[in-house]
C-alpha cells in the first residue's frame, strides 16, 4: 500500500476540517506529513517553495462568478496574498501566502459568499470545466452551467467521493469549437445530436495529461441527455472508486483502468450501476475549429456582447480583480467568466456599451486584442509555488513570448503552453508547440530547460504533440522556435469575433 492510501484507511481526508482552528492556533511546525496532505482535501495546499505559506484553491463551475465574489478573492489577495493570484486551467483561482492561522477565516469568507476550496486537491473530483461562454453563443448545443453545479451538489463535502484513487477530471461542455481539452479529461462530455434530433453528450472516459504522458479518452458509444448528466458522471466516478488501480500512484488514473477492462465492460458496469440500458453515441457536433473566447463576440442575446481578455499565463493581481469586478459591473451585469486557457470573459455587453469598454485602461493591460504569440500562450504554476515543477514557467514564458515577438512581427495563430514538469498541468501536449520543463547541465551548470512538442491540438481530431528536441536550454528558446515556428501544424480556431 503506496503512503496516500495508507494515509486514507486512518481517516477521511475532509476531516482534518475539525483540525483547522487548533493547526491555526498550534501553527504550521506542528503539522505532521500526513495532515499536510490531508488539508489537500479542503483545498489548502502547503508549498516548499513558500514555507511556512500556503496556497488556496476555490472552485468555480465553467468558471462562472459574481463581481462581489471576485472582490472578495481581491481583498483576500491583497491583504494575505501578497498581491499574488493565479487562474488555473480548471478555470479556477489560486490564492497565495496564506498563513495556517489566516485559512480557518478564509474559508469562512469562501463559504459565506457561495464559494467552496473543498476538494480541490488530491484524491478527489477537482474543478468542473466547461465552455466559459455556456449560455451565451448561439453555436453552443447545451447550456452547461446547471449541469456542472448539478454534479458538483452531489459530490462536494460528501465522503462517498472522497477516497478515489487518483485524482478525477471532467469536462461537461456543449461548445462546438473544443475550448475545455476534453481529450485529456476522465469524463469528457462533449456536444451530440441524439435520436430524433435531441440534444445531449458523447461520453468518452480516460484522458489525462501526465502518469506516463498523454492517453486521449476513449469513447464508450454512449449518448447522454442533458438531465441525466450529472448522475452518469457521479456513477463513473464511483466505478472508479471501487475498481481503479491502487498500488501505485503513477498508475492509478481512470486510463489504466480503462486499459486493463476496455470500454465495452466498462460501459455494461456504467449500466449496471444505473439500472437501465444506455443508447449510443449520438452525431458528433463539434466543428474542426478551436476556440480560446479572446475578443469580441456576439450573444445569443440581442444586442449583447461578451469580450474576452487576455490574462498573461494567468498571473493577476488585487488591481486586475477588482478593476474586472468593476468593469463588469458597469459594462455588463456583475458577471465573469474564467476559462480554460486562464483567460476573463466579461459577458452581457450591451451594444452601446462595448466602445467604452473597449477604451478601458485595463484593457491595455488584459487586451482583448493580443498578438497570435500572446494570445495562445499559457502556463502552469512553475517554480514558483509549485511542489513539484522544475522550471520557472511564467516569468520564461513572458520573457519568451516578448522576444518571440520582437524576432517575428507577425504570425499565424499559435498556441504556445508550458508545463513545469511531467505532470502536464499546463496542458502542453494538445498545443501548436509544448514546451515540458526539465533540467539542463551547460558549461557545468544546472540551468533551466524544455523539451519541446510541436504539432499537439485538441478537438474533433485530437493528436498528442511530438517531442522533437530534447533538453533544450531556455535561453535557447527565442532562436529555436524561430527557426521553427513556420513549420508548425495548426488547428483551426472559430471566429466569431466583432468590431
Amino acid at each position: 500500500m503506496n503512503k496516500i492510501e495508507a494515509l486514507k484507511t486512518v481517516r477521511d481526508g475532509l476531516d482534518v476540517t475539525e483540525d483547522l482552528v487548533r493547526f491555526a492556533r498550534e501553527g504550521w511546525k506542528t503539522i505532521g506529513d500526513d495532515d499536510k496532505e490531508r488539508l489537500k482535501w479542503v483545498g489548502v495546499f502547503f508549498r516548499r517553495p513558500t514555507p511556512g505559506h500556503f496556497m488556496m484553491r476555490v472552485r468555480m463551475p465553467n468558471g462562472i462568478l459574481t463581481s462581489g465574489q471576485l472582490r472578495l478573492l481581491a481583498e483576500i489577495t491583497r491583504t494575505s496574498g501578497r498581491d499574488v493570484a493565479d487562474i488555473t486551467t480548471r478555470q479556477q483561482i489560486q490564492l497565495r501566502w496564506l498563513t495556517i492561522e489566516q485559512v480557518p477565516e478564509v474559508i469562512a469568507r469562501l463559504e459565506a459568499a457561495g464559494l467552496s476550496s473543498l476538494q480541490t486537491g488530491m484524491d478527489n473530483i477537482r474543478g468542473i470545466i466547461g465552455c466559459p461562454a455556456t449560455g451565451l453563443t448561439s453555436n453552443e448545443i447545451v447550456d452547461t452551467s446547471g449541469i456542472a453545479a448539478e454534479f458538483q451538489g452531489i459530490f462536494l463535502g460528501n465522503k462517498a467521493f472522497t477516497n478515489l484513487p487518483r485524482k478525477f477530471n471532467v469536462t461537461i461542455t456543449g461548445c462546438p469549437d473544443n475550448c475545455t481539452t476534453a481529450e485529456t479529461q476522465d469524463i469528457a462530455m462533449t456536444p451530440a445530436i441524439g435520436e430524433g434530433d435531441s440534444v445531449g453528450f458523447n461520453l468518452a472516459v480516460g484522458g489525462k495529461q501526465g502518469s506516463g504522458g498523454p492517453t486521449f479518452a476513449t469513447s464508450l458509444d454512449v449518448f447522454v441527455r442533458p438531465e441525466e448528466a450529472a448522475e452518469v458522471c457521479a456513477a463513473i466516478a464511483l466505478i472508479f472508486r471501487d475498481h481503479g488501480p491502487r498500488e501505485s500512484r503513477s498508475k492509478s488514473r481512470l486510463a489504466f483502468l480503462v486499459e486493463s477492462w476496455g470500454a465495452e465492460k466498462l460501459r455494461k458496469e456504467l449500466e449496471v450501476r444505473l439500472g437501465r440500458p444506455l443508447p449510443p453515441a449520438g452525431r458528433d457536433a463539434r466543428r474542426a475549429t478551436v476556440t480560446d473566447h479572446v475578443g469580441v463576440f456576439r450573444q445569443r442575446q440581442h444586442g449583447m456582447n461578451y469580450v474576452g481578455l487576455k490574462t498573461p499565463v494567468g498571473r493577476v493581481t488585487s488591481g486586475h480583480l477588482l478593476e474586472l469586478a468593476r468593469l463588469a459591473e458597469t459594462y455588463g451585469r456583475g458577471e465573469l467568466r474564467l476559462t480554460p486557457a486562464q483567460n476573463v470573459l466579461i459577458p452581457h455587453v450591451a451594444d452601446v456599451r462595448l466602445g467604452a469598454l473597449l477604451k478601458e485602461p485595463l484593457l491595455e493591460e488584459l487586451p482583448y486584442n493580443p498578438s497570435e504569440i500572446r494570445r495562445g500562450l499559457s502556463a502552469c504554476t512553475g517554480t514558483d509555488f509549485c511542489n513539484l515543477a522544475l522550471i520557472d514557467t511564467k516569468t520564461r514564458a513572458l520573457d519568451l513570448a516578448r522576444e518571440f515577438e520582437a524576432r517575428i512581427a507577425k504570425t499565424r495563430p499559435l498556441t504556445v503552453r508550458w508545463s513545469g514538469c511531467p505532470a502536464g498541468c499546463g496542458n502542453h501536449h494538445t498545443a501548436d508547440v509544448g514546451l515540458q520543463g526539465c533540467k539542463v547541465k551547460v558549461d557545468g551548470k544546472i540551468v533551466d530547460g524544455v523539451h519541446v512538442f510541436v504539432g499537439g491540438r485538441g478537438g474533433q481530431q485530437a493528436r498528442a504533440g511530438v517531442r522533437i528536441l530534447e533538453d533544450v536550454p531556455c535561453d535557447e528558446l527565442p532562436a529555436v522556435l524561430e527557426r521553427l515556428h513556420k513549420f508548425f501544424p495548426r488547428a483551426g480556431r472559430a471566429e466569431e469575433t466583432v468590431g
